[in-house]
């Protein structure tokens, strides 16, 4: 895996705190830091996607996010568990690691050298 692939990985993570965060802020202070979370995430975002396919990035950067939340709400805050829940997850993490099997990590984008 090459540090492109971890700063996508790293940003959806840090969009699982974020998007979380947005449910539970109730003061400026969190406000403050989910801002930069925000920030954080997109930077890292923007940052691979200088080598990366756009197009893949954003769906992989996505549904680290929406699996990695819904997670984190059935584990963490008590949100009623669902057999369809995992199904429906794993078939997104399935269509994930889809795109990164089938993305050339040596193509560039149209113009970059």
């Amino acid at each position: 895996m090459n540090r492109n692939w971890v700063l996508v990985l790293l940003a959806g993570l840090i969009e699982v705190l974020w998007a979380l965060g947005l449910k539970h802020a109730s003061n400026w202070l969190d406000w403050t830091g989910i801002a930069l979370l925000i920030y954080i995430s997109f930077v890292f975002l923007l940052k691979a996607i200088k080598s990366l396919p756009v197009a893949t990035v954003y769906a992989i950067f996505t549904g680290i996010g929406t699996a990695g939340t819904v997670v984190v709400e059935m584990v963490v805050f008590g949100v009623a568990f669902s057999w369809m829940k995992v199904f429906y997850i794993l078939l997104l993490l399935a269509g994930v690691v889809g795109l990164k099997l089938v993305t050339n990590e040596t193509s560039k984008k149209e113009g970059a050298v």
